[in-house]
């Protein structure tokens, strides 16, 4: 029995009395959320010591919720249930529901068999490598998001009317006024979010119709740093429908307008709390761009995980089409932002909006470890050479075959894992063509 758990849903039953149901969720490979909706009263028996048990196979739910089959798995395997456990600290009341609800993540890592392909137990065995080594990382993320209207016209998106908006789009891009025009929302996200235990800071009206970015504290817990990412998406779409909007983190739903990344600060330390970026003059912040810009490549799957997400590289506005880095530089991949000698980092923003954040920053804390133990100068920055760059792939079955058994990627991130994550993005492309568009009518009927 944990008892720190079981006073944590013994004090939320006293605070939140008229709750009666409990979301257990956890995250899938594509990024949506999985689980049981329990009675709060079973919950409580779970956090006293009785198993917890979900499917093992609905981490491999594809785009649209299908199973593919992957290897042994899926329909060979039994479809067996695997133990999960409750994360402490995540047990938070939900206001977006008609009803009052509440939530708290679960996951297989820490579990006596976690599941190798889990992207939160992918994350974890990350950091405990790093932490076996006397890396400590400390971690922010940044998330661009847009908001629609509620109805789609002819399936397709509507920019978002608030009080002062008609048939066109006249809404003030980067301008704070468009803040205020859509503070119900933004202030109800934002509130919402704390409620979750997400530390929200900055929130910014982005270039796009109906666009926005919210930042995150920096956090010396990754696994809690990519929570927060994972739990901001799921109560933000929540909150935009209870405000008649949809809100959605798809990487590039206008083609004419900017896409919405996934930015990613990432500084290293020791035990001591000394910056390791900053040792030998930075020549080891040098060493680890480079080993991030070395792996890049072979992780695109998981930075532009689905068709979409190739339509944001190379648009408008700091989205790369080859691997770079600069200082103070928005259209570098990897981006040095000015800092002083505590708080050097690197700033990562190729990754979308739409990609899994546990996935996303095990990704970049492998192409950190990497470079460290490489001790490679990278190619020219972009302050240095505008042109300079290494080619990564730009669709996704070249990104698969990119990823798929290469060596570095698959001792970082785990062999078992690159294979089932690459069989899952393959299938899922190939059942995302199976569709004829009216494209394809106009131009070859």
């Amino acid at each position: 029995m944990n008892a720190d758990l079981l006073a944590e849903v013994q004090a939320f039953r006293q605070r939140y009395p008229e709750v009666r149901y409990v979301d257990l969720i956890a995250l899938d490979i594509p990024g949506h959320f999985y689980g049981k909706r329990y009675p709060v009263e079973m919950l409580e028996k779970v956090a006293a010591g009785s198993a917890l048990k979900l499917p093992q196979n609905c981490v491999l739910l594809g785009v649209q919720g299908g199973l593919f089959k992957i290897g042994d798995y899926c329909f060979h395997d039994g479809d067996p249930d695997v133990l999960r456990r409750l994360v402490p600290g995540t047990l938070k009341p939900v206001s977006w529901e008609t009803q009052p609800m509440g939530q708290m993540l679960i996951t297989s890592d820490g579990t006596a068999a976690p599941i190798e392909f889990e992207p939160r137990e992918v994350l974890a065995s990350v950091l405990k490598r790093l932490r076996d080594k006397g890396i400590y990382p400390v971690v922010a993320f940044e998330l661009e998001f847009y908001l629609f209207d509620k109805k789609l016209n002819d399936g397709l998106p509507q920019f978002p009317r608030d009080q002062l908006s008609d048939d066109s789009d006249d809404q003030p891009n980067m301008h704070i006024e468009r803040l205020s025009r859509f503070s119900p929302v933004l202030d109800d996200m934002v509130e919402t979010a704390r409620e979750q235990g997400v530390d929200t800071t900055v929130v910014t009206a982005e270039i796009g119709p109906g666009q926005f970015e919210i930042n995150f504290s920096h956090l010396d817990d990754g696994l809690k740093a990519a929570d927060w990412a994972a739990l901001f998406c799921r109560s933000t779409r929540g909150v935009a429908l209870k405000h008649g909007y949809r809100a959605s983190f798809m990487a590039k739903p206008y083609l004419q307008h900017p896409g919405s990344g996934m930015h990613v600060h990432v500084s290293l330390y020791d035990e001591a709390r000394n910056n390791l970026l900053t040792a030998n003059d930075q020549q080891a912040l040098r060493h680890a761009v480079a080993g991030c810009l070395d792996l890049l490549p072979h992780c695109m799957p998981i930075f532009a995980p689905n068709q979409n997400s190739y339509r944001r590289l190379g648009g408008t506005v700091n989205a790369a089409t080859r691997a770079s880095w600069g200082y103070e530089d928005r259209d570098a991949c990897i981006r040095i932002p000015e800092s002083d000698a505590k708080n050097l980092r690197i700033e990562y923003r190729l990754p979308g909006a739409d990609a899994n954040p546990y996935l996303v920053l095990a990704a970049i804390l492998v192409g950190l470890e990497h470079g460290l133990e490489q001790r490679r100068e990278p190619i020219a920055p972009l302050n240095e050479d505008r042109n300079s760059g290494i080619d990564f792939p730009l669709d996704v079955l070249d990104a698969v075959r990119a990823m798929h058994q290469h060596p570095q990627v698959c001792a970082g991130l785990g062999a078992e894992f690159v294979d089932v994550y690459c069989a899952n993005k393959r299938q899922d492309h190939q059942a995302f063509l199976q569709d004829i568009s009216t494209r394809e009518y106009r131009w070859f009927l």
